[in-house]
């Protein structure tokens, strides 16, 4: 059986919705869609592999501004026992709860925690270590809605606010890589994981990064198309 950890860092593997199915996007291009797969089927084969954790993505709820519960709901049950960590559309506190209420294990928030410089303490006091925020990154600066807006921050200002804010963990992506296989943005990631945070590393990862990424400390890598070649899933691409 083929392990999800390298050396002492979790592998994880991503699943993106768009509509009611798992999508693929290239560079989180809405218009470049890789693939399209029924979300319990591709969650049943995804499943099948034993992953630690699997990182839920709602594309659409990111870009529209809001939470999907059914389709989060319907992520948990075929999941089964296999924790989930959801994303896309969680714009409040209220919101987060909602989600982690639904069964997810633990909440990505982007764009609501970049409005102001005092947004991420209340999420960090409410939600605590079940909060991850996401550090969405092009040209080296921070993307919100769906990677399809500017926050006004470049990427060491963002992870300052984090550190002082005492964020439990850092959800990283390169949006420039994500879903090319191009492979990961190494000074971005060590960058992130300068500031003593848990690091989860997103975009472009392939099997060869791997003794990469945990050399320079990040504590999780999540894979997408990486990870279907990797397990022998490239029939769903």
């Amino acid at each position: 059986m083929l392990t999800c950890y390298y050396a002492t860092m979790q592998l994880i593997p991503a699943i993106d919705l768009l509509d009611d199915d798992v999508v693929r996007l290239e560079q989180g291009n809405y218009d470049r869609v890789l693939f399209r797969w029924p979300v319990e089927d591709f969650l049943a084969r995804v499943i099948a592999t034993h992953p630690p954790l699997i990182h839920v993505v709602d594309l659409q709820g990111a870009r529209d501004g809001h939470v999907r519960l059914n389709l989060v709901a319907r992520c948990v049950q075929a999941a089964g026992a296999v924790p989930l960590q959801v994303s896309g559309g969680i714009r409040s506190i209220v919101e987060a709860h909602e989600v982690l209420a639904a069964g997810a294990q633990r909440v990505i928030v982007g764009t609501a925690l970049w409005r102001e410089p005092d947004s991420l303490a209340p999420f960090v006091a409410a939600l605590g270590a079940r909060l991850v925020a996401a550090i969405d990154v092009r040209d080296g600066r921070l993307a919100v809605r769906g990677w399809l807006a500017d926050a006004g921050l470049d990427v060491h200002e963002a992870l300052r606010r984090c550190r002082d804010a005492g964020v439990a963990r850092l959800h990283v992506t390169a949006i420039e890589r994500d879903g090319t296989l191009s492979g990961p943005d190494l000074a971005l990631y060590e960058t992130a994981c300068s500031v003593g945070i848990p690091v989860v590393a997103a975009g472009g990862v392939r099997e060869q990064d791997l003794a990469s990424l945990a050399a320079l400390g990040c504590e999780a890598a999540v894979m997408g198309v990486g990870y279907l070649t990797r397990l022998g899933l490239n029939d769903l691409v």
